[in-house]
């Protein structure tokens, strides 16, 4: 039985469709989902991309994600709560994870292949090999 799931968004198109994911998926009234979003650090080798949490400065301070967690929440199936941390994105995933124990992850994914994979990395890639619970990824629509 799934319990614990870590939800990972970062204010994109993507987190809305992550969302509808996790809106679709039949939870037991025990379950609680951690919605997640990590503000990458300054100066980290992060690409602004769906799969990787924006770093929004000036643009969305905390009090915006927070609102926007918010609304998120409301649409979701059970018990959950807010988590806004700081730091490497799959790094700050994975240690939400297992500070709750989560037994899914589900996060988003850009798509990318091919060089563009390699040279940009990919936070849902990392996720997925170092988590130590089941990982969902959400692919973008095209």
């Amino acid at each position: 039985m799934i319990k614990t799931i870590l939800v990972a968004v970062d204010g994109s198109n993507l987190s809305e469709q992550v969302i509808a994911t996790v809106e679709n998926i039949k939870l037991d009234s025990q379950s609680k989902i951690i919605l997640t979003y990590v503000i990458a650090n300054e100066g980290a080798e992060v690409e602004v991309r769906a799969d990787r949490p924006h770093n929004y400065g000036e643009e969305m301070p905390y009090k915006m994600i927070e609102k926007q967690l918010q609304e998120y929440q409301k649409r979701l199936p059970c018990e959950s709560q807010i988590e806004i941390v700081s730091g490497d994105p799959a790094v700050e995933i994975i240690r939400t994870a297992n500070i709750y124990q989560a037994d899914l992850i589900v996060v988003g994914s850009r798509g990318l292949t091919g060089m563009k994979r390699i040279l940009q990395g990919s936070v849902s890639s990392m996720v997925v090999a170092d988590a130590e619970c089941s990982v969902m990824v959400v692919k973008p629509h095209r």
